[in-house]
């Protein structure tokens, strides 16, 4: 067995949209983690993802946490409220809580947790300053939780000023693209403790894609969002996670 089995729980920043290959999958920071852990110590590790798109944060709780669990780690990464965020009347302590939560289940498997907050789109967003001031408050909120826990591993992208530059985003400016989840998995495998592959923390930018109008950016992308929100669907209704059929070995290359 690995001595490494590290499984991702979470939303669409852990299930890795933005960060597209060529054959329409994605790939996102967890996946490039697991590649770059098994290169830093020479063997392979195991590695599972069970996020989906879309899911708010206790959803992400209630549903993949106790999955993840059962695969016995020895890491669990989590990261959620992104979606949460979005909505005005959630409660920032109601999101602070799910981390607690997560936390307390590790802590009585032995499992070690590593946290993990998004990244700041709010510069390119609608209602940029209210985006701002929710991300602050639920970045202090979750960090509170863990003030006194330096054994949690902490991966805190939120305060990563250089992140929120638009060379780091897709073109719906909610998901990072390649280069914004290179520039995360640089953090977590730094906060592990492992090398990170050269040129990760701040790969060439992609060649600018064209910005959309006003106009088209509301049909194309904020547009579906709102349909969304009022209709109480998600983008992951009927999803499966990507690999959360068991363990992938992923070889040290």
């Amino acid at each position: 067995m690995a001595s490494v089995r590290f499984v991702a729980i979470g939303d669409s920043f852990t299930e890795g949209v933005g960060d597209e290959l060529p054959d329409g999958a994605v790939r996102g920071w967890a996946d490039l983690v697991a590649e770059g852990w098994a290169a830093s110590l020479g063997e392979p590790i195991e590695y599972a993802n069970l996020a989906i798109r879309g899911k708010l944060i206790w959803p992400i709780v209630e549903q993949q946490l106790e999955p993840a669990l059962a695969l016995k780690p020895t890491h669990l990464s989590f990261n959620g409220g992104g979606n949460d965020m979005l909505r005005p009347r959630t409660s920032i302590a109601h999101i602070a809580d799910a981390f607690g939560q997560v936390l307390r289940r590790c802590d009585e498997e032995g499992v070690q947790l590593i946290l993990l907050s998004g990244a700041n789109p709010s510069a390119q967003l609608p209602l940029s300053r209210l985006i701002q001031r929710r991300g602050d408050l639920m970045s202090a909120a979750v960090v509170g939780r863990i003030d006194e826990r330096p054994d949690v591993i902490r991966a805190l992208n939120w305060p990563d000023a250089e992140l929120t530059d638009p060379s780091f985003w897709s073109e719906d400016r909610l998901h990072m693209n390649s280069r914004g989840h290179h520039r995360v998995a640089a953090r977590v495998l730094e906060s592990l403790g492992e090398q990170v592959p050269d040129g990760w923390w701040a790969l060439p930018a992609l060649p600018p894609a064209a910005a959309l109008a006003r106009r088209e950016y509301f049909r194309e992308h904020l547009g579906p969002w709102v349909k969304r929100r009022l209709t109480g669907t998600s983008s992951g209704d009927g999803r499966e996670p990507k690999f959360g059929g068991g363990w992938t070995e992923v070889a040290a290359h």
